[in-house]
Parts: C-alpha cells; sequence; structure tokens
C-alpha cells in the first residue's frame, strides 16, 4: 500500500536540482495535427491552451522537436515568447519522422546535436533547461547519443539532460555516461511496466515525467475503472488519474495534454484533489 506523506503531495520539485516547477505540467504533444504530423486544425485554438496553461499558473510544459515535427515548438514560441522567468521548457531529440504516426531512432551525434540546434531557434532560447533523449538509438552507443547532449551542456546550450522509455539499467548506465536529470516513461494507473524505473527514480530524486498520464483519455470517461471512486470523491476520472500519480511518488511531474482550455482547466484542479491511503489502496489494485 502506498502511504502519503507531506513530501509526497509537495506542489513543487526542484528539476536537476535547480530548477523549480510546479509538479502538475503541460505535454504540447497534442496541440498539433492528426498522427502528430502538421499543423493543427484549429492553430489559434491550440496558442490559446498555451497561454491558458501558463495563465493558470503551469511552469513546465514538455515538448520534443518531432512532434510535428517542430509545429509544438513552433506553437510555444508563438504563444508564449518572451517567457516568463519560471518557465522551464523541456523538449526532446532523438526520434525522426516520415510520416503522421511514423517514429525512427536516430541516435547519430552530429544528427542530436543538429536537432538541438534547431530547437534552440525554433523555440528562441539561447539554452535548453531539458533536453531528453527522445528514444536510444540501438545502432549507436549509447555514450555517444549522451555525450553529444553533454557537449552541448559544457557549451552552456543545455542545462539538464534527461532519457525517455529506458529500462532500469539503461537508465543506470545513462547516469554513468552524465548527469541525468529526468526520465520519462510510460506510466499511468493501469500500466506500471515502469515501477522499478520510478522506483529507482524516486530513490535517487529524479524526476520522472510519465507520458500518457491519463491513458490518451482512457482513464477520463464515465466507464473507466476510477470512475466509482471520483463520484465518490466529487472528482472527475481524469483528476483521480492525475492526483494518483501525484500521490505515488514526490519525483512524479504529469504532464497531461490536451486541445480544450476546459480540460486543461479539468486537469490542473487534479492538484486539489486529496486521496486517502484507503483511496490510493482501491486505486493500486485497479492494476
Amino acid at each position: 500500500m502506498t502511504t502519503t506523506t507531506n513530501d509526497t503531495l509537495a506542489p513543487t520539485f526542484d528539476l536537476g536540482g535547480d530548477l523549480t516547477v510546479h509538479r502538475l505540467g503541460y505535454g504540447a504533444m497534442q496541440i498539433t495535427g492528426d498522427g502528430i504530423w502538421g499543423p493543427p486544425v484549429d492553430r489559434a485554438g491550440a496558442l490559446e491552451v498555451l497561454k491558458a496553461a501558463t495563465g493558470a499558473g503551469v511552469d513546465f510544459i514538455d515538448t520534443a522537436d518531432s512532434y510535428g515535427p517542430q509545429v509544438s515548438e513552433q506553437l510555444i514560441a508563438e504563444a508564449l515568447h518572451p517567457y516568463a522567468d519560471e518557465l522551464v521548457i523541456a523538449t526532446k531529440a532523438g526520434l525522426t519522422r516520415t510520416g503522421p504516426g511514423e517514429w525512427v531512432p536516430v541516435g547519430r551525434p552530429a544528427y542530436l546535436k543538429q536537432q538541438v540546434e534547431m530547437s534552440l531557434r525554433t523555440l528562441r532560447l539561447e539554452r535548453i533547461d531539458l533536453i531528453q533523449l527522445h528514444r536510444i538509438d540501438d545502432e549507436i552507443p549509447l555514450a555517444d547519443q549522451l555525450g553529444a547532449f553533454a557537449e552541448l551542456k559544457q557549451q552552456g546550450k543545455v542545462r539538464h539532460i534527461g532519457v525517455s522509455e529506458v529500462s532500469l539499467d539503461q537508465l543506470k548506465q545513462a547516469r554513468d555516461i552524465t548527469e541525468i536529470a529526468s526520465v520519462q516513461n510510460l506510466y499511468n494507473l493501469t500500466t506500471r511496466d515502469a515501477q522499478d524505473v520510478l522506483d529507482y527514480a524516486t530513490a535517487e530524486g529524479i524526476a520522472f515525467i510519465p507520458w500518457f498520464p491519463i491513458a490518451t483519455g482512457e482513464l477520463a470517461g464515465p466507464s473507466s475503472p476510477v470512475a466509482e471512486i471520483a463520484a465518490e470523491l466529487g472528482a472527475t476520472p481524469s483528476q483521480v488519474a492525475l492526483a494518483w500519480l501525484l500521490h505515488t511518488s514526490p519525483v512524479i511531474l504529469p504532464i497531461p495534454g490536451t486541445k480544450s482550455v476546459d480540460h486543461l482547466r479539468e486537469n490542473l484542479a487534479a492538484a486539489e484533489v486529496s486521496l486517502s491511503d484507503a483511496d490510493m489502496q482501491r486505486l493500486n489494485e485497479l492494476a
């Protein structure tokens, strides 16, 4: 059983030890077109959601060069630049796009450096606060892939380095190569294959950024497995699913994404949902 503590429920986390962010952020993947390809159908709406997020206090936005590609980063810059001092933008490199819904790992150091340079230009930044290796390319030594980011960090173009969708052994290997501030793996109430990675990140104080935090809507509907508990708490299923993440570990930084301002506000209200130990036990048994 998970026992909640004041530390678990802390509203903020020090990413990399020096960037204080609210733990409930915003994932900017869904603001692109279908298949995470091309521009959004409603460009004005996408810009409105980004502005509403920061207006509501979100100070951690997660994106990637491959979302669009480049579209998500372009929209972030258009909506939010010049950025508030407290805003932390994390982006990723290491996946190239060959079409809608198609993702191909590319870990050549020259390519990764090129993509970071492009992200700096697209986002209108002099330094990226958090650059994450989107996927490990099995054809390239991991030391070479992360070494590319480490070189950029030495040059002052990158502040912190993270990894995405890694095993526990890969995370440990990455930490032998360079300092790792974050790990971004698939994890939500009903998909917990990365539990060992989360446990390690919790023990080591590494940010754990769960992607698909509400299972792409699977946990948000009235027939979701958390609907009964949500009704008892006077909350929505998606709010309970996000609250469960916040209660599970103090290093978890959920980044729910949406194209709707109403859904954005619903998601952010999850930070106010309190779950008892009994609630957590019932939710834990749903997996």
